[in-house]
């Protein structure tokens, strides 16, 4: 059973349960709850005078795909590298299946693990990124095993069958020893999953995969998406992909002006979105 609520509330509201707003923040699921993937709460981030997060929370449950849709600046890939600890909060809190990364003490301030805790936590997520991210001197094969040598200590024979594995999955095995600038943008962005999932992480983070893509590749890396969401992969996607979102999510999040302005099962957000934000965004895209 999937368990994974979204909501947006007030930051001493009760329903969060967490006080977030300078009176300390600890993330604790319902007792009854399986241990979210991800828990985040009350989530601030700014880049110098701009508030891009203003106290976003969501929870992700194991097996969940939860899509983020909204228009261009409104806080998606933001949340997503927070998550990520690409980028760093200034109050909130993130738990990662149950491993607090960040809190907020009761004074307010912003609280990160120690810098090996941090690593050792955020190895629990893969990131793909809108711009593949792929070393241009290593094969896709070297891609693949690079990270689990380097960072897991992992033996080179010990990796590479599971990157061909991989590679067969994803449809490009018969691309190993080819170097990236020799790939399609969509066949990039699928050894960049692959590179990801080599890492075996429980997570996947998407920071709006196909965005790059011409529109002609972009179902080659929906389709392997697709095939990770029925094998029940914990994905959280930052997607303008209104299908996806709509056909594939067990949820979908609205975001607008660095805030969740709406979130429900897909069937309800597109069909019926209670919100007049959301009713005229889907408007627009759809």
């Amino acid at each position: 059973m999937r368990s994974m609520t979204i909501k947006e509330t007030p930051n001493d509201s009760p329903e969060s349960g967490v006080p977030c707003s300078g009176m300390g923040c600890r993330v604790q699921p319902a007792p009854e709850a399986v241990t979210p993937m991800i828990h985040a709460e009350g989530l601030y981030k700014r880049f110098g005078p701009l508030e891009v997060l203003k106290g976003v929370s969501l929870q992700v449950g194991k097996g969940d795909v939860i899509a983020v849709i909204g228009p261009s600046g409104s806080g998606k890939s933001t949340l997503l590298r927070c998550i990520a600890h690409l980028e760093t909060i200034e109050r909130g809190c993130i738990d990662i299946e149950g491993e607090p990364m960040v809190t907020t003490d009761a004074q307010g301030q912003c609280r990160y693990v120690s810098d090996a805790q941090v690593r050792r936590i955020c190895r629990k997520m893969g990131m793909v990124f809108q711009h593949f991210n792929l070393f241009p001197h290593l094969t896709v094969l070297q891609n693949l095993i690079e990270a689990p040598m380097t960072v897991k200590g992992m033996q080179r024979d010990a990796i590479v069958p599971r990157a061909q594995t991989l590679l067969r999955k994803v449809g490009l095995f018969d691309k190993q020893d080819v170097y990236p600038s020799r790939l399609s943008g969509g066949q990039k962005q699928r050894v960049a999953i692959a590179r990801a999932l080599a890492m075996e992480p429980g997570i996947l983070l998407f920071d709006e995969p196909t965005s790059a893509l011409d529109p002609e590749l972009t179902g080659e890396v929906l389709r392997t998406m697709r095939e990770l969401a029925h094998e029940r992969m914990t994905m959280l996607v930052v997607t303008h992909e209104m299908g996806f979102a709509r056909d594939v999510s067990t949820r979908t999040l609205f975001m607008d002006g660095g805030q969740v302005i709406e979130a429900g099962a897909p069937a309800q957000i597109f069909s019926a979105p209670a919100h007049p934000r959301t009713r005229a965004f889907l408007e627009h895209m759809l």
